[in-house]
C-alpha cells in the first residue's frame, strides 16, 4: 500500500470548517467550485457538471449537498458562508447557466466530478476527485493530466514555448515548475508558496507575448512546499522518532504539524485551541435548540439534558455528556450550522464530542482539550497517509470508525496516559469498526450516522479504559490500519454511501425521501 503525500492535521484531520452535512459533498465541492472559478478568471457563463452512473455522487449529490457547494464555489463563497443554504437561488441570479447529466464516464474514483466551464472568450474542461473529509485533487484540466490539491498557489500559463519553462524554473528556483502536455494542449504549471507577483506575469506577458495565464487559489489552510519533509509519517516511523525523545502523543503531534505546515509550535497550538472553540460553540448552539426543515431528526439534545439533569438515565456518568454533546453536534451540522469535519462531517460528533464531553465532566481546562485533540490528529495523520477518510471508499469505517481510534487515543491523553498507551487505544478501537457500512437513511447524513457517532465514542471510552489498565493489543496500529484499509476496500459498492443498500432501502427510508423531495 502506498503512502500519500504528507497530509496536514488541519488540513485532512481536524477541518475543514464548513456547513452543511456532508465534507466530501459540500466542503469538498465548494472547493472544486472555487478553483474552477479561478480557472476561469472569475467569469463562469455556464457549467455542465457531469456525475459518473457507477459513482457515489449519482445518487447523492443533490441530497448529500453537492450541488449546494458547487454553486457556492462558483460565486467565490467558503464552505462556512451562511449564504450556501441558498447558493441555487444565487447562481440563477448570477445568471450561470447550470446544466448537469449522469452518464457512464468510466471513472475509477466514486466521487468524480467533470466540470466543462464557458464564458463568451474560452472553455475549459475540469476533472477532480473528493478523496474523504473535504480533501480534493484535480487531476485534469482540458485532458492534461495534473494533480492539484488546492495547497498551493497553482500558476497555469497556456504555451508550448520550452523557454518560458527555462525562464521560471531560473526565475523561481525554490518552486516546482511543471510542464503538462496532452494531445492538442500544453501548459506550464507552477506551484507557489505565494502569488507570482505582477513583474513576473507581465514579464511573461511582453517577452514570450503569453495572452493566457490563470491563477489557482490555494483553497487549503495550510500550504505545501517544494521538497517538504516530515520527522515520521508511520506509526512505526513515530515510534523510532520518539525512542530517544520520550514525547507524550500530543508533542509528537505538534513535532510533525510543526515540520508539515511550516509553523512554530505555539502557533500550532493556538490554531487547535481556535478549532476548539468552533466546536464549542457548535455545541452550545445545539443544545440551545435548531431548527431545519430538509431533515429527519429533530431537536434531541435538549431533551437528552434535561433527562440527565433529572437523573432520569441509566447512569453513565462521563459517556452520558459525550452522547449529550455528540447530539449537539450532529443537530447543529444537520441544520446547516458551521461545525468542524473531524475527520468528516458525518462524523463530526464522535471526536469533538468525546474530548469536550470527558473534558466537561472531568472539569478539564482548555490546554488539556487541546492536547488531546492534538493526540487524537496524529492517528488520523497516520489513517490518511495509509487510508482514507471517504465513506465512499471504505464505509462508515473510514468515518466513525476512524473517529474513534482517534477518540480513544485523545482520551487516554486526557487521563494523562502515555504515548504507547494511547496509541494503544487507538489500535483497539480501530479493531472493534473493522465493516462498518454507510448506509443513510432516505440520503441524509443523519441516522445511522448519530448512533454510529455515538457508537464510536463509546468504542474510544471503552478502548481507553482498556489501554490504562494495559490490556494486551495484540495487533499494532500500523498493521490494524492496513486491515482496515483493506477490509473497506472490500465493502460492496451498495453500502459505501451510495443510497442503495442496508437501511437506505427499507420502505421507511424511502418514503422518508420521498417525503423530504416535497419540502
Amino acid at each position: 500500500m502506498g503512502i500519500k503525500k504528507f497530509p496536514s492535521i488541519f488540513n485532512d484531520v481536524i477541518g475543514p470548517i464548513m456547513r452543511g452535512p456532508s465534507s466530501s459533498h459540500c466542503a469538498a465541492s465548494v472547493r472544486i467550485g472555487k478553483m474552477a472559478r479561478d480557472l476561469m478568471g472569475g467569469n463562469i457563463q455556464e457549467v455542465s457538471i457531469e456525475f459518473d452512473t457507477k459513482g457515489s455522487l449519482a445518487t447523492t449529490h443533490e441530497s448529500q449537498g453537492s450541488d449546494m457547494g458547487l454553486y457556492g464555489g462558483f460565486l467565490g463563497w467558503e464552505a462556512f458562508d451562511e449564504r450556501l443554504i441558498d447558493s441555487a437561488k444565487a447562481i440563477r441570479e448570477a445568471g450561470i447557466k447550470i446544466s448537469m447529466e449522469i452518464r457512464d464516464l468510466n471513472m475509477k474514483h466514486p466521487n468524480t466530478y467533470k466540470l466543462t466551464l464557458k464564458n463568451d472568450n474560452e472553455t475549459h474542461e475540469m476533472i477532480t476527485i473528493s478523496i474523504g473529509g473535504g480533501m480534493i485533487e484535480v487531476v485534469e484540466i482540458d485532458k492534461v493530466k495534473v494533480s492539484m490539491a488546492g495547497d498551493y498557489f497553482e500558476t497555469i500559463v497556456f504555451t508550448n514555448v520550452e523557454e518560458v519553462s527555462k525562464y521560471l524554473q531560473e526565475t523561481l528556483p525554490t518552486e516546482k515548475v511543471l510542464t503538462c502536455k496532452g494531445d492538442n494542449t500544453c501548459f506550464i504549471e507552477v506551484k507557489s508558496e505565494k502569488p507570482l507577483g505582477e513583474k513576473i506575469l507581465n514579464h511573461l506577458i511582453t517577452e514570450f507575448n503569453i495572452i493566457e495565464i490563470k491563477e489557482i487559489k490555494p483553497v487549503l489552510p495550510v500550504l505545501s512546499r517544494k521538497e517538504m519533509k516530515v520527522p515520521f509519517i508511520t506509526y512505526e516511523e513515530m515510534l523510532k522518532y520518539n525512542e530517544d525523545k520520550n514525547l507524550d502523543l500530543w508533542e509528537l503531534a505538534i513535532h510533525y504539524e510543526s515540520v508539515r505546515g511550516n509553523l512554530s509550535a505555539d502557533e500550532v497550538f493556538t490554531q487547535m485551541q481556535e478549532t476548539i472553540k468552533i466546536m464549542q460553540k457548535s455545541i452550545s448552539d445545539g443544545i440551545k435548540g435548531t431548527d431545519y426543515d430538509d431533515r429527519i431528526l429533530g431537536y434531541q439534545s435538549g431533551f437528552f439534558k434535561t433527562q440527565m439533569e433529572k437523573k432520569r438515565l441509566l447512569d453513565g456518568g462521563i459517556l452520558n455528556q459525550m452522547i449529550l454533546y455528540i447530539t449537539a453536534l450532529i443537530e447543529t451540522k444537520s441544520s446547516m450550522g458551521v461545525i468542524v469535519a473531524a475527520p468528516t462531517a458525518g462524523a463530526c460528533g464522535a471526536v469533538p464530542g468525546a474530548l469536550i464531553g470527558a473534558a466537561t465532566a472531568m472539569d478539564l481546562n482548555l490546554n488539556e482539550i487541546t492536547r488531546a485533540m492534538l493526540a487524537a490528529g496524529i492517528i488520523g495523520i497516520f489513517i490518511s497517509s495509509q487510508s482514507t477518510f471517504s465513506a465512499e471508499i471504505g464505509g462508515c469505517q473510514a468515518e466513525c470508525g476512524s473517529a474513534s481510534g482517534m477518540a480513544a487515543a485523545g482520551l487516554v491523553t486526557l487521563m494523562k496516559g502515555d504515548t504507547q498507551q494511547a496509541i494503544d487505544a487507538a489500535s483497539m478501537a480501530l479493531q472493534n469498526i473493522f465493516g462498518m457500512v454507510c448506509d443513510p437513511v432516505a440520503n441524509r447524513v443523519e441516522v445511522p450516522c448519530l448512533g454510529k457517532n455515538v457508537l464510536a465514542a463509546s468504542n474510544a471510552f471503552a478502548c481507553a479504559n482498556m489501554a490504562l489498565a494495559n490490556f494486551d493489543v495484540v495487533i499494532p496500529l500500523g498493521e490494524v490500519i492496513e486491515a482496515m484499509d483493506k477490509v473497506g476496500r472490500s465493502i460492496p459498492h451498495e453500502l459505501r454511501c451510495t443510497a442503495l443498500g442496508g437501511l437506505s432501502v427499507t420502505k421507511t427510508s424511502k418514503l422518508l425521501e420521498e417525503k423530504l423531495k416535497e419540502l
